[in-house]
């Protein structure tokens, strides 16, 4: 005889018999720490927000919560495994995408009960994200870890952990170089593309094209701060112009316009920032006279892309704007959304029918993050999940892998025990002092300066700060002048051909080689080896 046996571990359970507690009880409510007044506001605050939420009095049962598990169960157990070769892959990356962001974009979308686009997705992972020499990583070394297959040092792009962040002759160093999954792709004969919403010259896009000791390298101007030899050192813009990966992409589609051209000229209304007299943009158009490049969105939104051999989209100075900027200056018309650069890219790539690697970075929920700025954060990663969904309602899942991850997370956190449906950007808990406080708050960063009064010591009434405006820092408890990340694992999500291999806790390097291994490039182990 056998056994099977099952343990489940909690933290709290609760056992559901006769009549349910009512869901809103005052006594309850100061017992956890929050006033029956502060319950009143929260009602008062729920008003306002643009996202209604109602209890379905059908969670009051045993039933609803039974026969749900049971769908999910009966789902999962009928999901088949595909083990063919993806003739595409899809990598969506939210920088700076962790758990705590994804948790709060559900509140903020419809409730905590919702889900965003791929959290239906069937195999799910963690991705471990340190790299070699710190234990929290920063964009560069991550991305090198998630695109290339090899972990390496903070702060360096496409080569190994010999290389020393900043040095000027590791740059030029092919030993200790690394291929990213574009890199191999092409290789292959197939198509790659990116697709993202910062400088498509940041740590994430670059690592798609780039191998260089520093991030910071994005045009040659860089390259001289660091007291290096700009005619040596190919910095990023350089490369993706120039580079055997970045000249070979089909689609490239961001901002950070003021790398490619000499600070004697404007795009987008600002001077460049190169010192060494190149438009790099006219470099990249002189090439190929079926290359196109656009600066708008209309321009984008017009193409024919039968008549694009490659397509070059650069649509602000710096990073694109916040998507909350957009809407509140009504500059939709004037910015692409990623969703449609994301449909775009697909447009072109899908012209050929050799398959393609495409990356799509929702960049800016990092530096909303960074700022404190929670509501610019999770509204971008509103439209990331956005863009996902539109990419699953499009694509041959039967031939196309999409993987969606994060690079790190953030030391944000979500906190307090708010009524369902509240406001997330609401402060509806109070502490000890007395004091209201954010159910979203920061272990560190710029917001320290709004929420506590130096003088006094104490933290500041959020019933007496204007809380409305797109730009609004939340509190942090440690004062620096830009949040930094955290260190601990993030989510992956993945659908299609070999999804099935994204299971359990992963070093963050392994997703490049599963991705290789799906879609049959590179010289490893693959399904059609």
């Amino acid at each position: 005889m056998s056994f099977v046996k099952v343990l489940i571990f909690v933290s709290c359970a609760v056992i559901v018999s006769g009549n349910p507690t009512p869901f809103f009880d005052e006594d309850r409510l100061s017992d956890i720490g929050m006033h029956p007044h502060m319950h009143q506001k929260s009602h008062e605050s729920h008003k306002k927000i643009k996202r209604s939420f109602q209890i379905d009095q059908a969670e009051f049962t045993n039933a609803y919560w039974i026969n749900k598990a049971k769908d999910t169960v009966d789902t999962k157990v009928k999901t088949n495994v595909n083990t063919k070769k993806a003739k595409n892959v899809i990598m969506f990356l939210g920088d700076g995408f962790g758990h705590t962001t994804i948790a709060a974009t559900r509140v903020y979308q419809s409730g905590e009960s919702s889900k965003l686009s791929f959290e239906s997705f069937p195999n799910t992972a963690s991705s471990k994200t340190y790299c070699v020499n710190r234990g929290v990583p920063d964009s560069a070394c991550s991305g090198t870890a998630f695109l290339h297959g090899v972990k390496t040092n903070n702060g360096v792009i496409g080569l190994n952990a010999a290389a020393t962040r900043g040095n000027c002759d590791d740059t030029n160093n092919e030993e200790i170089y690394t291929d990213s999954i574009a890199s191999l792709f092409l290789k292959d004969g197939r198509n790659a593309g990116i697709v993202t919403t910062t400088k498509i010259t940041d740590a994430t896009p670059a690592a798609a094209y780039a191998n260089i000791a520093e991030r910071n390298w994005e045009d040659n101007s860089g390259v001289l701060r660091s007291r290096c030899n700009d005619s040596e050192i190919y910095d990023i813009a350089e490369q993706l112009i120039a580079g055997s990966v970045g000249k070979a992409l089909k689609v490239i589609l961001g901002g950070g316009s003021r790398f490619f051209i000499n600070a004697t000229e404007t795009e987008h209304g600002a001077q460049g920032t190169r010192t060494d007299g190149k438009n790099l943009i006219q470099e990249w158009l002189n090439t190929n006279s079926d290359r196109t490049f656009v600066k708008s969105r209309k321009e984008l939104m017009d193409i024919d892309v039968k008549k694009v051999d490659q397509l070059f989209g650069l649509f602000s100075t710096d990073n694109m704007p916040f998507r909350l900027e957009t809407i509140e200056k009504k500059e939709e018309s004037i910015y692409p959304s990623l969703t449609e650069m994301t449909m775009k890219a697909l447009d072109v790539l899908e012209e050929e029918d050799d398959g393609y690697f495409l990356l799509v970075e929702g960049g800016r929920i990092d530096h909303g993050h960074h700022g404190n700025q929670a509501k610019f954060a999770i509204e971008e990663a509103l439209e990331f999940s956005k863009a996902i969904q539109a990419t699953v309602d499009r694509v041959n899942l039967d031939e196309t892998l999409i993987v969606v991850t994060a690079d790190h997370s953030h030391v944000m956190t979500v906190s307090g025990y708010s009524p369902r449906g509240t406001d997330i950007f609401s402060a509806t808990n109070s502490g000890d002092d007395g004091t209201p406080y954010f159910t979203i708050s920061y272990a560190n960063g710029p917001g320290f300066a709004t929420h506590f009064n130096s003088t006094s010591g104490q933290r500041v009434n959020s019933q007496n700060l204007d809380t409305t405006p797109i730009n609004f820092r939340f509190p942090a408890t440690v004062p620096l002048k830009s949040e930094t990340h955290s260190g601990e694992d993030v989510a992956l999500f993945a659908v299609g051909p070999n999804a099935h291999i994204f299971r359990g806790a992963l070093e963050q390097n392994l997703i490049a080689h599963i991705m290789a291994y799906a879609s049959c490039v590179g010289d490893g182990l693959t399904v059609c080896k």
